[in-house]
């Protein structure tokens, strides 16, 4: 499409659509995808409204390297209230004793805490990747496997659980400077005390990597990990709803040196503009109806694992105590990759996952990691997500009326509409426009 010379005045003004006309569809086609799929990907939320304005402020344009009142730029004082306020809502809602809000997302939060007690070369002792662990958790190809020496410890081949007594023997074998707790696909709680025993037997640190069930955590839904722990680490966009961002708890005596990992040695200037919608997320996440918020996540969590169940798909561990769950298709004639494909043809939205000892390449994979915080956040009940069980089990399932179980995901999104009656990107008035 062409668009219309602008003269300078007019870049001044005037709103998206008129000057990036492309940019501006693609974005509503994108806003009509998630309103007219069902999002079932468990490290992924529609953030609320406020979320979207706050991202979208100006505080984009302010510059702030450095902390609050320490800052090497000026003009910082209003952004560093927003900072201050940030940190605040973070300790009070963890009960944290010092947190760090600049993180620019979940990567980067785990890479600061490494930076903070490791030096290259030292051994971290965390989850396998194929087993739920993560990325930053010492895959090869990643920065952590690259620069630390890892080993991993597993779950159970008969519970699919993290077999405690193989860390304590992994942990005595290796002594790792770190142990990781945590991950982003493994279903039930994290038992951070139990890591604290190993690692305080061992003198090793000790992480737990909170971002996937960091909301739970903070409804009291599921047991907190701060205080058994030198540090935390969480994202702020999955069951939080927040912005995609990240933030890092940790004890005092870790301050000075985590402040100093992530600026200046990571991080440049932070985002001021996420860090204010950070700070109304945590205000958000301290709220009674954030709480009931998690209660529902929770509860269609056990309902879609039930359904399944019932609908012959094999959920690990027989259910989950958090907002994911993993299908293992080992027992089907379905990979990760083919069940994710036909289920994206009935609208409904997944991610293929490796489960414990896979045999098939996280390409392809033997299993599918689902999760309730987007369709919760729509106001989706147990009522809608047991249909949508019923959908996928029916996908899946011999011989498929997919366009009729298309049509049943589209009347769910229907009934529930997400963001009704908001444009794909802010509205503001045209060049030359009066008002």
């Amino acid at each position: 499409m062409a668009v219309a010379p602008l003269t300078l005045d007019d870049l001044r003004t005037a709103g998206l659509a008129q000057i990036d006309p492309e940019v501006a569809d693609l974005l509503g086609l994108e806003l009509e995808r998630q309103r007219g799929e069902i999002e079932l990907i468990a490290s992924e939320n529609f953030t609320w409204p406020a979320m979207l304005e706050a991202v979208g402020s100006v505080p984009t344009n302010k510059y702030s390297e450095g902390y609050p009142g320490r800052r090497y730029y000026g003009g910082c004082e209003v952004v560093d209230e927003i900072e201050r306020l940030a940190i605040e809502r973070a300790k009070a809602l963890f009960g944290a004793e010092h947190a760090n809000v600049q993180p620019h997302a979940g990567a980067q939060t785990n890479m600061a805490v490494y930076f903070a007690c490791l030096e290259p070369g030292d051994t971290i002792l965390s989850l396998s990747l194929s087993h739920g662990g993560h990325l930053t958790h010492g895959l090869g190809a990643n920065f952590s496997g690259r620069l630390y020496t890892i080993v991993h410890y597993g779950v159970s081949r008969e519970t699919s659980l993290v077999d405690y007594d193989e860390v304590r023997e992994l942990a005595h074998e290796h002594r790792p400077r770190l142990i990781v707790c945590g991950g982003s696909a493994y279903p039930r709680v994290v038992e951070a005390e139990r890591f604290r025993e190993i690692a305080d037997e061992v003198g090793a640190y000790l992480l737990c990597d909170m971002a996937h069930f960091s909301g739970l955590v903070a409804a009291g839904l599921v047991p907190s990990p701060v205080p058994h722990c030198d540090f935390v680490t969480s994202t702020t966009h999955k069951t939080l709803a927040g912005p995609r961002s990240g933030f890092i708890l940790c004890k005092e005596e870790h301050a000075q040196a985590l402040d100093r990992a992530v600026f200046p040695g990571m991080q440049g200037g932070p985002l001021n503009h996420v860090i204010a919608a950070k700070a109304t997320c945590f205000r958000i996440a301290a709220s009674e109806p954030f709480r009931e918020y998690q209660r529902a996540i929770r509860a269609n969590a056990d309902t879609l694992a039930a359904t399944l169940e019932e609908g012959g798909l094999d959920v690990l561990t027989g259910g989950t105590d958090t907002h994911l769950l993993l299908v293992d298709l080992r027992a089907t004639a379905w990979t990760g990759k083919e069940a994710e494909e036909r289920l994206a043809e009935v609208a409904v939205t997944v991610n293929r996952n490796t489960v414990p000892y896979d045999e098939r390449p996280p390409t392809v994979a033997s299993g599918l990691r689902l999760g309730t915080p987007a369709v919760t956040m729509r106001g989706f009940d147990e009522d809608d997500v047991r249909e949508v069980g019923r959908i996928i089990c029916e996908a899946l399932g011999p011989s498929p009326d997919l366009d009729a179980l298309r049509a049943r995901s589209r009347a769910l999104c229907e009934r529930r509409p997400l963001y009704p009656g908001r444009p794909a990107f802010a509205t503001l008035p045209s060049a030359g426009s009066e008002g």
